[in-house]
């Protein structure tokens, strides 16, 4: 790969990122569904019965199936039902969020702030408000590299409807209410741009549905969207305009959909990946709990392409593990990077 261009730098965030916070995984989301009052023996069993295949996804997508198919008021009934749930679990997670804090120590060099400002773009697969809540603000212009490079923030294709509350706002929620779509899908030069590409949990529509990817078959929802298949489609240029890097954290490669614009902008580009996950690059080997073990195809395929990983927690790296710290930052230029007295080599 030719770097005498900068590259761009993209991250893109899974479920497993928020989890530095408290925030559920889709295994907990299942156990936080079974003890929702809401939720019936009928809808439990559900659950139940897609709990070692998809989860509660797998829930939710079949009676999504059973609807497209004409279901009845039964199956409409109880699909409402698990998706209030749902909402009711976003919320709760929120309440969680506003209650902790974002950084893991007090500096500023080494925090998660300045750190998320060195990306061109930000990208998610979550549908909850963290970074809603804690970085989308002025963090953004305090923590950009090189400095000045960004004037705010912008949450691609989506405006904030104006409230009827007035008066004092509690600092931290800004940001946080309902959210509709502006008709605007551009990423400005000016602005670092956060795009959700499942939706989010405080999106509407013109009638007040949600806007939101769930279930277990996303690409289906997805061709009925054309604002998230838009948000997808600016996923595949970023990844795929020259060179580029891309900082995965806490993705579980479980979207075939995704998995594809990653593979093809790999091997049709100048793509190089870190990942951050407990299993580190083992992440990508599906197969490794097999009984009779044959590498998996995401792990062959994306190999010549992987410059690195880290196992450990973002409460470590950006806590007081210097080491790790340091690894994670090599992903970025050296001038762009806290500054550091030198060391002899060893």
């Amino acid at each position: 790969m030719n770097l005498a261009v900068p590259p761009r730098h993209c991250l893109l965030l899974g479920a497993g990122f928020s989890r530095n916070w408290g925030g559920w995984l889709a295994t907990e989301a299942f156990e936080y569904l079974l003890g929702h009052p809401e939720v019936d023996e009928p809808i439990r069993q559900l659950l139940w019965k897609h709990r070692r295949g998809a989860g509660f996804e797998g829930a939710l997508g079949e009676l999504q199936e059973q609807r497209m198919r004409g279901g009845d008021a039964v199956v409409e009934g109880r699909l409402h039902i698990l998706e209030n749930a749902l909402g009711q679990m976003f919320s709760d997670m929120d309440r969680g969020f506003a209650n902790r804090e974002f950084e893991f120590q007090n500096d500023v060099e080494n925090s998660v702030h300045r750190f998320l400002g060195l990306f061109n773009v930000i990208f998610t697969l979550n549908q909850d408000l963290l970074l809603e809540r804690h970085y989308l603000n002025n963090n953004v212009t305090l923590s950009d590299h090189p400095k000045g490079r960004w004037s705010g923030w912008e949450i691609v294709g989506m405006r904030k409807r104006p409230s009827r509350d007035t008066g004092f706002t509690i600092p931290g929620a800004e940001n946080i209410g309902i959210w509709t779509p502006s008709g605007d899908l551009v990423i400005r030069e000016r602005t670092q741009p956060y795009i959700k590409l499942h939706g989010s949990s405080n999106w509407r529509d013109e009638h007040d549905r949600r806007i939101w990817v769930m279930g277990s078959n996303k690409r289906a929802a997805l061709g009925h969207n054309p604002l998230l298949t838009r948000l997808h489609e600016l996923f595949r240029e970023s990844l795929s305009s020259g060179a580029t890097r891309l900082m995965i954290i806490g993705y579980s490669f479980s979207d075939e959909h995704i998995n594809e614009i990653i593979l093809s902008a790999a091997e049709h580009g100048q793509l190089q990946i870190f990942i951050v996950d407990p299993l580190g690059v083992g992440i990508l080997d599906k197969n490794s709990t097999n009984a009779i073990y044959t590498e998996h195809e995401l792990i062959q395929r994306l190999r010549p392409w992987i410059i690195g990983a880290s196992r450990r927690p973002l409460s470590e790296i950006f806590g007081r593990d210097f080491v790790e710290h340091q690894k994670l930052m090599n992903f970025f230029p050296s001038n762009w990077q806290p500054r550091r007295r030198d060391w002899p080599r060893i």
